[in-house]
């Protein structure tokens, strides 16, 4: 298990912010930079000038915004651990949303709190998940997978549609059940993020669901292997 890891002023933890309120940004800015460990690197309002600017500044943590007018910072989320598997994300939302919930943590956030969190909360937050540590509370991710499972509408009939899934599709969807990263899945596979995502959709097309998140809910279901004998076939 690899030590948390530690911040200081010479060493500052280095933040990105997306939100598509000014005022928003400016606040967060503001509370962040008051902390003397804690450094605003960057802010972006669109999905688009997140994904352009984001990986350039090299954060430690993203804050993201979950519902944006040109996308979801969940989305956001994705593509910035795919290209940085290092970053911690932690999801901001003015919305109790369970769906949300779900696909935050399959999209590999490592936070996901409430605007109407305290100030001083948001900033341990930031430490939190900086340190490597999770925010998402564990009883709370328990009971939302257990509510998917039963929902007969996001839960397919299993035999058949697991049974028509190759030996290297039901590898992917083991992994996705890990909770990994196009990135990772490749990377543990040895193929391309590209042939990745072609395996994904037709997956998600056999299993006839449409989101990550249902797929990693299925994954529960198999007989996964351990990862040592995920070989490439």
């Amino acid at each position: 298990m690899p030590e948390p890891r530690t911040f200081s002023e010479q060493d500052p933890i280095r933040v990105f912010l997306l939100d598509d309120h000014e005022v928003v940004r400016r606040g967060i800015t503001d509370l962040l930079e008051a902390e003397p460990d804690i450094s605003v690197v960057g802010d972006a309002d669109t999905v688009q000038h997140a994904l352009a600017r984001g990986p350039a500044l090299r954060p430690h943590v993203a804050v993201l915004d979950v519902r944006l007018p040109d996308g979801d910072g969940i989305s956001v989320c994705r593509e910035l651990r795919d290209q940085m598997p290092d970053l911690a994300c932690l999801m901001l939302t003015s919305f109790d949303d369970e769906d949300a919930l779900l696909d935050a943590i399959m999209a590999g956030a490592s936070g996901y709190v409430l605007k109407q969190i305290k100030g001083s909360d948001l900033v341990s937050a930031v430490r939190t998940v900086a340190s490597g540590q999770s925010m998402l509370d564990p009883a709370t991710t328990a009971r939302l997978m257990r509510s998917l499972r039963a929902d007969p509408a996001d839960t397919p009939t299993m035999p058949a549609e697991l049974a028509s899934l190759s030996p290297r599709e039901r590898d992917i969807l083991a992994l996705i059940g890990d909770g990994l990263t196009n990135r990772e899945i490749g990377k543990k596979l040895y193929l391309s993020e590209k042939t990745v995502k072609n395996h994904i959709s037709r997956l998600l097309a056999k299993l006839g669901v449409q989101r990550r998140v249902q797929a990693a809910v299925l994954a529960s279901h198999l007989d996964q292997p351990e990862s040592g004998d995920r070989t490439a076939r």
